[in-house]
């Protein structure tokens, strides 16, 4: 009996401790859901759209941001923060024919040789006649620092629209380091995309993809796409043969493919004084051709004002109005013989040209093997990691809005958050 009594305390005592521990995991798992509803309701009421994955970078200026100017005495413009009729945020470039550099540090650099996607809008809100709205994404170096930003700093690649006068393109500018010199070049884009500065916002993305293609979307449509081995200027891999720089044209080379038929003369009957039109004699006047009146008349309904002094305003004019007699007449006023073209006219003469028996091609330099021949099969991997996004730029328009930026690894992530941010404002 005395167990039994044991037992059942035992079994009273277990099922107290049990249902405290079910009544802690349930205010635990309450205190969790109140936390993330919190938080969901605190994003919602940002207004800020979310990447739907895992990003390098993002600066859509909501919060306070890193954005750093740099103290160059160059760099007189400072950007400034701007809010929309909606609320949304940006940096905005105030004021015209100013030189602007700041920009903002990654958590970590991004390595290129993994392919990388980076992403940006631009309001254009008074056009773009001239001057840039391209970004720098700036190499990862031990003394990488944004208030010290010029336009010697390096970058690994520069990206986003630039117009002036002929020049209408999307840059892409890769700074790729010679394998075999280590010398550092400049390869652009060729046949690039053009601007559009229709004073909307446009979204600029770039991707590189680990199988060394690339991609350029203007809106989220492909405005571009290739090959970093056959779209760049000069290619990221040298040609196998180059000019001789020690081999010149000789003196007696003779690169005229035609000459001047010396035994050519002008025919006698060339009359290089005949003009190419003459007056139609043989033109007659229209049937009910008006001579006597004028293509306008007075308005016979026109009175002078009562108020009209002619010591003081002059003789009173009635206003013209067409007149109405011409309207139905093939025309009114003198009429004139119109002029046709000259049979006997037949311009400067020049003698014909006949082929140069002297003649021995276009000439060009002799071949030679090149010196700084290379093979980069993995030329991304020569172009330095980036730790930084910079907007260093001169531009003669003011009211340029940047906004949205985003550096990743998953270029779906990057579409995504261009379809909830940028799309969302159309």
């Amino acid at each position: 009996a005395r167990q039994e009594k044991f037992a059942g305390v035992l079994s009273t005592r277990v099922q107290k401790m049990a249902m405290a521990r079910i009544m802690a995991v349930f205010g635990l798992v309450l205190l969790t859901g109140t936390c993330l509803l919190a938080v969901r309701a605190s994003a919602a009421d940002s207004g800020a759209a979310a990447p739907s994955g895992e990003v390098i970078f993002l600066e859509n200026f909501e919060g306070e941001g890193d954005w750093t100017h740099s103290a160059n005495e160059k760099y007189k413009g400072r950007m400034t923060k701007f809010k929309d009729a909606n609320g949304d945020t940006g940096m905005r470039v105030p004021t015209q024919a100013m030189h602007y550099g700041s920009g903002a540090k990654f958590a970590e650099p991004i390595d290129l040789t993994k392919g990388f996607t980076f992403q940006y809008e631009v309001l254009l809100t008074s056009g773009l006649e001239c001057g840039g709205a391209y970004v720098k994404l700036l190499s990862e170096t031990p003394d990488l620092t944004l208030t010290a930003l010029d336009g010697d700093t390096p970058y690994s690649i520069m990206f986003g629209p630039d117009k002036c006068g002929t020049t209408n393109k999307v840059h892409l500018i890769l700074r790729h380091k010679s394998p075999k010199t280590g010398e550092v070049e400049e390869k652009h884009l060729v046949d690039t995309p053009t601007v559009k500065f229709d004073m909307l916002p446009h979204v600029y993305t770039l991707t590189i993809k680990a199988d060394n293609s690339y991609e350029i979307l203007i809106d989220n449509e492909v405005a571009k796409e290739g090959s970093l081995f056959e779209d760049f200027q000069p290619p990221f891999n040298p040609p196998a043969e180059i000019d001789d720089p020690e081999d010149f044209k000789p003196a007696d080379w003779v690169d005229e493919e035609e000459i001047v038929d010396s035994e050519d003369e002008k025919p006698e009957e060339w009359d290089e004084e005949a003009a190419r039109m003459i007056v139609d004699e043989e033109a007659q006047m229209p049937a009910g051709w008006l001579e006597a009146e004028t293509d306008q008349t007075d308005d016979p309904e026109a009175e002078m004002p009562d108020d009209w002094d002619e010591e003081e305003d002059g003789i009173f004019e009635p206003a013209k109005i067409d007149n109405p007699l011409c309207l139905k007449a093939p025309g009114c006023g003198p009429w004139e013989r119109p002029s046709k073209a000259n049979p006997a006219y037949k311009g400067k003469w020049f003698p014909r040209m006949v082929p140069n028996p002297e003649y021995k091609g276009e000439w060009a330099p002799a071949q030679i093997p090149n010196p700084g021949l290379y093979e980069d099969l993995a030329p991304m991997s020569n172009v330095a990691p980036i730790g930084a996004a910079a907007v260093e730029i001169w531009t003669m328009n003011s009211g340029i809005v940047f906004d949205n930026f985003l550096a990743t690894y998953d270029a779906e992530v990057a579409d995504d958050f261009a379809e909830k941010t940028w799309r969302m404002t159309l």
